[in-house]
């Protein structure tokens, strides 16, 4: 019941949030239509500006909404939080309504990865990265709760979670990525993870909770096991 009701009520909220964040895709499309009725095109030259301001507009409102989304997620988002907490919790409320803001985020961050805008919408909802990072993935969730150390490599649809519900708990537990390390397009890592410098994650592999990967290791599969030593070598 409680969960219906906040449904019901933040959803106009979101309405509103996401035609502040289009508002400048509406200006952009705006004038270049005008430009063409002032500029005295008409039949397919018309229609031609017509789709080039439509196509400008989207854009542009999408690129606001990402960034609009990024900037009230950054003020629900749960930063040192790491721990325990019951469902019916305020800990556990910021962190869902931080959670709709990355959901509402994904109507267009999928579309700008990676870029400086993806980039910036990362750091803005809290995620922690070094330099030279690129993250391929619109599915980095709880990105307070991520740590991102220097050129790492997160490949296309890769999915990092900080979270987990378990025993009527919300359990938010830190991910921490070691410099250099890759992350294969496809592949998931759960809460508690500790990846060394180095390691490469398989693509699709599933690197199950609270596992720690030492530096320079290959990991593969579901569950993801060790399928390469730092040395070269395989596992027996």
């Amino acid at each position: 019941m409680v969960q219906r009701l906040l449904t019901v009520l933040i959803l106009p909220f979101f309405g509103v949030l996401i035609g502040i964040g289009i508002f400048p895709g509406y200006l952009i499309f705006n004038a270049v239509e005008n430009w063409s009725v002032s500029a005295g095109n008409d039949g397919l030259i018309h229609s031609l500006w017509f789709c080039i301001g439509l196509g400008m507009g989207y854009i542009a409102g999408g690129l606001g909404v990402v960034l609009v989304t990024g900037v009230f997620g950054a003020i629900f988002a749960l930063r040192g939080r790491e721990g325990r907490f019951p469902l019916k919790s305020m800990i556990t409320i910021r962190w869902g309504i931080a959670l709709v803001f990355h959901r509402v985020a994904l109507l267009f961050l999928s579309t700008i990865v990676p870029s400086m805008f993806s980039t910036l919408y990362y750091k803005l909802m809290g995620l922690n990265m070094g330099k030279g990072v690129i993250i391929n993935s619109s599915r980095i969730n709880d990105a307070p709760m991520i740590t991102l150390g220097d050129g790492v490599v997160v490949g296309g649809d890769a999915t990092i979670n900080g979270h987990l519900v378990e025993m009527n708990e919300l359990v938010l537990a830190p991910v921490s990525i070691g410099r250099g390390s890759l992350v294969g397009g496809g592949s998931v890592i759960q809460p508690g993870c500790k990846i060394g410098a180095n390691a490469i994650i398989a693509s699709r592999a599933v690197v199950p909770k609270w596992t720690e990967i030492p530096d320079g290791e290959t990991w593969g599969g579901i569950p993801a096991k060790c399928i390469r030593r730092a040395d070269g070598s395989k596992p027996s």
